[in-house]
């Protein structure tokens, strides 16, 4: 089992339970991160000079110092292979005033691949937005497959990605619940038919959670099933500003994570960090 026994002071709980600190935060890390956050808006081939306009979009969130790098390998090896309808919810979540919440393309791209490497049928995704990686996942599902995505509000999602997940014939992959995760994933786990059923989850959510997530997806992800969880480098916020309160959580996550024997672990760094599990117990 995890040691949970060390935790952050409750001030900073407190403010990591604050969705606008939150927001804000994850807004500023990674609009300071690396030259390509500050300046790279990467809609298309052949369209990723155009600079965002003050703020980081979903297309900037990576940890490479070299635009150009980061450029190539969108318009080289993402761009080209990429769906038209995921092309048009990128598109639509990048005007959005938050995108940098959404996650980034080649991140999504990698989803795909996994899941079909999994054969998974089941997934389960802690936090939605707009539902751009959460259409990655049902384009990869076969058409019987099922996707629980759980997010405390539907309001981008219904705004922005609804519209074209029902375009692309793959809506009815999706059971969609609204409210806090921790007590639908309780529910989940509850029902004895849930055990092991699910294939692959990604956590992009509340990083105060991230330890209770992963205690109740350990119980619903199969023996071979992958865990994705999201931003855990934070801007590079884990080394830059250990102490920050975001930073710092997800270094606590970071070293139960690698010492958690029921998991095999890899760490990439892509978009704003991405840890894998695979669990093994």
């Amino acid at each position: 089992m995890l040691n949970h026994t060390h935790r952050a002071p409750t001030n900073r709980r407190r403010r990591l339970r604050d969705p606008e600190y939150v927001k804000q935060t994850a807004c500023s890390l990674l609009a300071t991160a690396s030259p390509v956050s500050k300046s790279m808006a990467a809609t298309g081939a052949g369209e990723g000079n155009k600079a965002a306009a003050g703020s980081a979009s979903l297309h900037s969130k990576t940890l490479l110092k070299s635009e150009p790098l980061y450029q190539y390998i969108l318009e080289s090896t993402v761009f080209p292979r990429e769906p038209d309808c995921l092309r048009e919810l990128r598109l639509a979540t990048a005007s959005h005033p938050m995108a940098a919440m959404a996650a980034s393309p080649d991140e999504v791209q990698l989803f795909g691949l996994l899941l079909e490497m999994l054969g998974a049928r089941n997934a389960i995704e802690v936090g939605v937005f707009t539902g751009y990686s959460l259409l990655a996942t049902a384009l990869a599902l076969p058409d019987d497959g099922k996707i629980v995505a759980i997010d405390v509000t539907r309001e981008s999602y219904d705004r922005i990605g609804s519209p074209v997940i029902e375009k692309a014939g793959v809506a009815h992959k999706i059971d969609f619940h609204v409210g806090l995760a921790l007590p639908v994933l309780d529910q989940m786990v509850a029902d004895e038919g849930n055990k092991g059923a699910f294939d692959f989850a990604f956590v992009d959510a509340d990083k105060v959670n991230f330890l209770n997530y992963h205690e109740r997806l350990l119980q619903l992800v199969r023996v071979g099933g992958l865990i994705a969880y999201d931003n855990t480098l934070w801007g590079g916020s884990v080394v830059a500003t250990p102490d920050e309160p975001l930073a710092a959580a997800t270094r606590e996550f970071n070293a139960a994570i690698a010492a958690d024997r029921r998991v095999r672990v890899c760490q990439l760094a892509i978009a704003d960090g991405l840890t894998l599990c695979r669990r093994v117990a």
